[in-house]
């Protein structure tokens, strides 16, 4: 799913919550995930000037995963950004430590080339 302008931030956000939905997930777990989702995917818009979101399912393994990635200059430090309380812009610093607290699992990096990608996912 392309991450371009914020309706795809929706649509992204929507099409989880309906997989999950789907799958009998809780209505509170499906909220924390979407929202975790809706943060990464934000800033893949906002910070990497756009992106993309692919949605992976693992049955075998209950899982439900989301990988965006987005072309922007990256992260310059990792460990300062997933802090609480730090923010590039004017919000709450809260994002990336955030949408990692309220997924099942988290990982963030570079991208191959340049920018960032971020793989999250929630058991199901």
């Amino acid at each position: 799913m392309p991450l371009k302008v914020s309706r795809d931030v929706v649509q992204v956000r929507q099409v989880v919550a309906k997989e999950l939905k789907s799958r009998g997930v809780s209505t509170l777990r499906i909220t924390r995930f979407a929202t975790a989702v809706s943060e990464i995917a934000r800033n893949a818009i906002v910070h990497g000037g756009g992106g993309e979101a692919i949605l992976y399912s693992d049955r075998a393994a209950g899982l439900l995963l989301l990988e965006c990635r987005d072309w922007g200059p990256g992260i310059a430090d990792l460990a300062q950004a997933l802090t609480d309380g730090y923010s590039s812009g004017s919000g709450l610093g809260r994002g990336l430590g955030g949408a990692k607290r309220l997924s099942d699992a988290f990982e963030i990096g570079p991208g191959p080339d340049r920018g960032c990608v971020v793989r999250m996912s929630i058991k199901v």
